[in-house]
């Protein structure tokens, strides 16, 4: 992982993972094409040059400790935290690893594009913003990644005890522009598919990850929002797979 050099910032990727999930307990380490869910996030987000360091931000419960496990074997950093307190352990996670800026993708996004993540990246370090995100602007579900100063995260913190705010880390900026500078960055045409979800909630998105990352292989296990939104367009039986499953929505 390169320094980005663009403002000199030292921008940190905080993965938020816990084991007791309660529709689907331990997804992170699902397995497909012989890598645990977690592993393959993990390896996209090593291919992000702008991203200065990688931590996974797990909670202090025991059963957690197999995180915590799996960051160390894959080389990676760990900070355990409250399990309710989300702002709380990602902001305690940020000073801990002296983050200048937070990129934030949940556990939840075992094939994000790296490309899009670093893109975010960028646009928070080429702006004067406080933040930027790029899941409202039309990619899938899963696609997401969020960019923040730890000094917008410091503030925000200080001003809200809301259980919401607490448990959904930047709801307090984004329900806040007027206080918190945001740029919300529109998804290009070869990744737009606003209603398509590519996260790990429950067992049958389990399964049509499982189905997309054996299609790929080996040979493209760095497959792009671009080229995953091709296989599926072209695959309609594939995307079935998880069309019922419920999502809780954005908060």
């Amino acid at each position: 992982m390169a320094l980005n050099i663009e403002k000199e910032k030292f921008v940190v990727g905080i993965v938020c993972a816990r084991s007791s999930s309660s529709r689907l307990p331990r997804k992170h380490l699902l397995e497909a094409s012989g890598k645990t869910m977690l592993g393959h996030l993990v390896d996209r987000l090593k291919a992000v040059d702008s991203l200065n360091e990688i931590v996974i931000a797990t909670t202090t419960n025991e059963t957690d400790d197999v995180l915590e496990e799996f960051a160390i074997n894959n080389e990676v950093k760990v900070f355990r935290g409250s399990e309710g307190d989300v702002m709380g352990r990602v902001l305690a996670a940020g000073e801990h690893f002296k983050a200048d800026a937070i990129c934030e993708v949940t556990g939840d996004c075992p094939i994000i594009d790296p490309e899009l993540v670093d893109q975010v990246i960028r646009t928070y370090c080429r702006n004067e913003a406080d933040y930027v995100n790029n899941g409202r602007g039309g990619v899938p579900d899963g696609m997401g990644a969020q960019v923040y100063s730890l000094s917008a995260l410091q503030k925000s913190e200080s001003m809200t005890n809301e259980p919401l705010d607490r448990e959904h880390v930047t709801f307090h900026i984004r329900r806040n522009p007027e206080l918190f500078r945001p740029i919300y960055i529109a998804a290009t045409k070869s990744n737009r598919w606003q209603s398509l979800g590519v996260t790990l909630d429950e067992k049958d998105d389990y399964l049509l990850l499982k189905n997309i990352i054996e299609h790929f292989g080996p040979d493209n296990q760095l497959f792009s929002c671009a080229e995953l939104i091709d296989y599926l367009d072209a695959n309609p039986d594939v995307v079935a797979i998880n069309q019922h499953v419920k999502r809780k929505g954005d908060t």
